[in-house]
This record gives structure tokens, C-alpha cells and sequence, in this order.
């Protein structure tokens, strides 16, 4: 689905009692399909301008949109979000780390800058909220804790310590296979656990075990399902539960071939893989399309488990892209991070939105392997 998104914000005074206003459009018809608004207390006109943003994005995802077109008259948004201009006002770049999180959401996401006259609908929602706020008549999100002269940022990006239970996810990477082995793409053919996988996954449950997980959750090939019984057994019995989503990626034509191949055969297919998330193998899976099932798996496990530790058993390419999203970090992450087999990575979440990744690929349990 193709969506509008007309974002805006401001404040009145500079820093001063701020609000934004989003309006979501089918693209085609320009039908309103959402809209949101609020007050944020205290805060800049850019630091309201791109909440607005951020809550256009939000509201995109929640109505199903794939394709949108960001409409603002901030020119300073629309332009450090094309990446054209550097953020150098260091109290906006978790607002911007935020909003690039949900870009990943979709498979495209393009910004026009358009005059004010063009973006009354955002405006007024944006005023709304503040009038009403001014009144005494609307909730407004805003944290005196973190309220400065200059912006406020979203509780999330500060340390303060919590007083709440974290959301543990215990990231697991299955044990050994054949193809792992021979370094081989390994996507979703259903290749069982060799004899040292087997090891290494009895050895990660004792470690997993450790952690105390309240249920385990795996993907629904073989060598993360033997991983996630082997961790169920040592951890007391604990539910397995397999979700369909946490599968490898669809590695296509390339299924069994080593990266040296995948180059002499495919190697124009291979250098636009490697330059974009958004372009798949041959008859394969792009990973923007696996983050974005593996983001919906990941909110699922944070809401209906809150507070628990949950053992999450898959593949490279779903773990990358949930440490990826973790750690706000950009795409060249993704070639970066090494996930050895039965590597275990845990992030931390709690319902304010505050994130921790306190551990990434740890192997002291494999060390006789």
C-alpha cells in the first residue's frame, strides 16, 4: 500500500510549549486513513517537527502502508532525514535514530519538502493539541526529568536506571550444520544439526539454562527446533512455542552455494545485494522484508511476555537485524557483525521503550569446540 504521510510540528516560543500533528493518506485517493496529534511540553520547534515525523511513520505501519512519501515544510526534517545534511544538533539525533528505526518498516520511504499552505492539515492538528493542551484538556507527554532550555528527548534515549522488569530476549543462533560448516548460504532448507551442533547446542542450553528463560521461542527449521529443545529440556521443561516468522532468510538460487560461487555466478545480482537491504537474491528474500517480519515477532514477544525472559532461537540474518535495530545502528552493521553458531546475543526492553543489549555473540560456552 502506497501512503501520504503531512508531518508537522512547532512550538510557541522557541523553546516553548510545543505539539505535533500527522496525517496519513492513501496515496491514490487521498483518503485520511489516520491521524495523530499531541502535546510534548516544552520543547523546540525541530524537536516537535520531528515527532510529528515519527508519529506520521507510526501510524504508517499500523495501517499496513509498504510504499510512503513523507510530506513536510521543514526543510531541515525532510533533508537530514535524505541524509543531505548532517545533524549536528546532538539533542535531535535520537529523534532521528528513532524515526530511521521505523523506516526500516518499509520497503520505501522518500521525503518531499512542500510549503506551509501545503501542509495545513498537520499545522492544525499540531495547534489542536497545543490549544488544548494550553487549556488544560489534553494529556501531554512530557517528561520534566528530561525537559531542557534547549529540547526534550524521549525517556527512552536517557540512563536513568529502571525501576520496572525488563523484557529479556535471549537471542540463540543454532548449532552447527553441514552448510554452516562448508560456509555455505543456508536459508530455509531444512538441514539438520551435524554431530558438533548437536554438542554445541547442549552446551548452550546449560548456558541459556542459566539465564532462567520463562518459554522458548524458535524458528520452524529443524537445527533451531533441536537447538530450542535442547535449551527447553536443560531450563526444566519450559514451553516451546515455533513461530513461523523467526525463519531464515530466502537466500534464492543462491540456497547451498558458498559466498566465493554466489561471486563468479552472480556477481552483478551479488553487488547490489551487498549495496541495498532492499534488494533480494535471485528468487529469494530481501532483508528488508525479513526485518520487517522479524520486528512484528519481536513487539509480539514484548508485549505478550512482558517482564519474562524469552529464549529466541533462529538464524544469522534475523539476529543481525533485531541487534541491528537494537543498537540503532545503519545497515553496514549487518556485514560487519560475526554470529558464530550457537552464539548467544541478550537485549534488554521495557515498556517505556528504553533498550539494553547487554551481551552480542558470546562463545565462552563453546570454547571446547
Amino acid at each position: 500500500m502506497r501512503v501520504v504521510v503531512e508531518a508537522d510540528g512547532g512550538a510557541r516560543g522557541n523553546p516553548g510549549p510545543a505539539g505535533y500533528g500527522a496525517v496519513v493518506r492513501d496515496a491514490a485517493s487521498g483518503q485520511v486513513l489516520a491521524e495523530r496529534a499531541a502535546a510534548i511540553g516544552v520543547a523546540t520547534n525541530n524537536v516537535a517537527e520531528y515527532r510529528g515525523l515519527i508519529a506520521g511513520l507510526e501510524a504508517a505501519a499500523e495501517v499496513g502502508a509498504t510504499l510512503v512519501e513523507v510530506r513536510m515544510d521543514s526543510k531541515l526534517v525532510v533533508e537530514q532525514m535524505s541524509g543531505r545534511w548532517q545533524i549536528k544538533h546532538q539533542g535531535l539525533r535520537p529523534l532521528a535514530a528513532q524515526a530511521a528505526g521505523l523506516v526500516r518498516r518499509f520497503d520505501q520511504v522518500t521525503y518531499a519538502w512542500i510549503p506551509r499552505e501545503r501542509n495545513r492539515a498537520a499545522d492544525a492538528l499540531a495547534n489542536a493539541a497545543m490549544d488544548a493542551a494550553a487549556a488544560g484538556g489534553a494529556e501531554i507527554e512530557h517528561d520534566a526529568a528530561v525537559a531542557t532550555a534547549v529540547a526534550i528527548t524521549e525517556p527512552k534515549q536517557d540512563w536513568a536506571p529502571r525501576t520496572a522488569p525488563a523484557t529479556r530476549l535471549i537471542l540463540v543462533r543454532h548449532g552447527e550444520t553441514p552448510l554452516t560448516a562448508q560456509k555455505r548460504y543456508s536459508g530455509r532448507g531444512d538441514v539438520p544439526l551435524s554431530e558438533r551442533g548437536q554438542a554445541q547446542a547442549a552446551a548452550t542450553a546449560q548456558r541459556v539454562a542459566g539465564l532462567k528463560p520463562n518459554r522458548v521461542v524458535c524458528s520452524p527449521l529443524e537445527r533451531c527446533k533441536a537447538t530450542a529443545r535442547a535449551i527447553a529440556q536443560a531450563a526444566g521443561r519450559v514451553p516451546v512455542e515455533v513461530e513461523p516468522e523467526l525463519i531464515e532468510c530466502d537466500f534464492g538460487v543462491w540456497e547451498g552455494l558458498t559466498f566465493g560461487e554466489v561471486r563468479e555466478q552472480y556477481a552483478t545480482e551479488l553487488s547490489a545485494w551487498l549495496a541495498s537491504t532492499s534488494v533480494a537474491p535471485p528468487g529469494g528474500e530481501s532483508f528488508q522484508k525479513v526485518a520487517k517480519r522479524v520486528r512484528g515477532v519481536v513487539g509480539r514477544l514484548q508485549t505478550q511476555y512482558e517482564g519474562d525472559t524469552v529464549a529466541v532461537v533462529s538464524h544469522v540474518s534475523p539476529i543481525k537485524l533485531i541487534l541491528r535495530d537494537a543498537l540503532a545502528a545503519s545497515d553496514a552493521f549487518l556485514h560487519r557483525l560475526l554470529l558464530d553458531p550457537a552464539g548467544i546475543s541478550i537485549v534488554d526492553t521495557w515498556p517505556d521503550g528504553g533498550i539494553s543489549v547487554r551481551v552480542v555473540n558470546d562463545t565462552a560456552h563453546l570454547s571446547e569446540f
